[in-house]
């Protein structure tokens, strides 16, 4: 390959590397290791080509800055757990914020393809949430509880249950991403319809603002975490699509790497959510007032830890 050929096809992804070694604050020791690990196949194999090559000294001198930099950082792995999810995982979400967007319209799409089916026809639940289901909903209805669903099972093992099945979920619509984001895609929409019908179910019957209280009570954390899950799926399945100036297994190692991130970060607001829907969910006689406000924090905080930080850090890189 012909020297200024290989400038061509790298310069790019070396000044992304630059940046990390001026201002490493704003990245994550993974992403500094992935960038030292990158350059020094690069700088070997400018070594072997072009060995007298003043991009051959600059990229020495890249190589040293990034090996300092790791070799820093060893020092500091006990503030790695307080780092990676106030740095990290918003540095990893600014850099995944097209795959949220995408997660996120596609979420909203499926809802509405669910509300659609359910106002055309009103057996679409059955379909979507099963027979048994609708058919307990629909006699709590008629006995003038109809989010009893919420309060029949004991808080503390609610909570264990909830917990752990919306962990599962979350990661089997990031490891679908395997299959590509097709794969992650259509667990997103799977979701999506349900939540659309299941929200149009109760609306059929009268009780949509009811209903709207205390599914979002919970479910404003728990279905944004689980876009959010779309979200790292996504980008781990397009490694497999878009490498890049990658090899197509180097760039799907980095985007599970970072969706990996990504949805290891949700696992604390799925015990959240979790805790809302297992001790708080259950009082729907309660004031609405202190619902609306749960609900408006929790929105709050998920705009801000998904966008509004993510935006901060990325800004503070350039």
């Amino acid at each position: 390959m012909k020297e200024v050929t290989f400038i061509r096809q790298n310069l790019e992804k070396w000044r992304s590397y630059e940046n990390v070694a001026e201002t490493p604050s704003i990245s994550t020791p993974d992403e500094v290791a992935e960038a030292y690990t990158d350059i020094t196949t690069d700088l070997a194999f400018a070594q072997t080509h072009y060995p007298n090559s003043r991009i051959t000294r600059y990229l020495n001198n890249l190589a040293a800055a990034l090996h300092n930099e790791i070799y820093r950082n060893k020092r500091e792995r006990w503030s790695r757990l307080l780092s990676f999810w106030t740095k990290e995982v918003p540095a990893t979400m600014w850099q995944s914020r097209r795959e949220l967007l995408i997660a996120v319209v596609i979420f909203v799409a499926s809802a509405l393809v669910g509300v659609v089916s359910q106002l055309l026809d009103p057996d679409f639940s059955r379909l979507i949430l099963g027979d048994q289901y609708v058919e307990m909903t629909l006699d709590n209805i008629a006995a003038g509880e109809p989010m009893d669903v919420y309060a029949s099972t004991p808080e503390d093992m609610m909570f264990g249950m909830i917990t752990l099945n919306n962990i599962y979920v979350s990661f089997i619509v990031f490891a679908m991403g395997i299959f590509t984001s097709i794969g992650t895609g259509f667990q997103l929409f799977r979701n999506g319809v349900m939540v659309g019908a299941f929200q149009t179910f109760f609306a059929q019957h009268g009780l949509l603002w009811e209903s709207s209280l205390a599914i979002w009570l919970h479910g404003t954390i728990e279905i944004s975490s689980i876009v959010v899950a779309g979200a790292a799926g996504i980008a781990m399945g397009n490694g497999w699509l878009f490498p890049g100036t990658y090899k197509r297994l180097t760039s799907f190692r980095m985007g599970a790497r970072r969706g990996l991130k990504i949805v290891v970060g949700t696992v604390p607001l799925f015990c959240i959510a979790g805790f809302i829907e297992s001790f708080l969910t259950r009082h729907t006689h309660s004031g609405d007032a202190w619902r609306i406000a749960v609900i408006l924090l929790s929105a709050a905080f998920v705009v801000y830890y998904f966008v509004i930080l993510p935006r901060k850090i990325g800004a503070n890189s350039h």
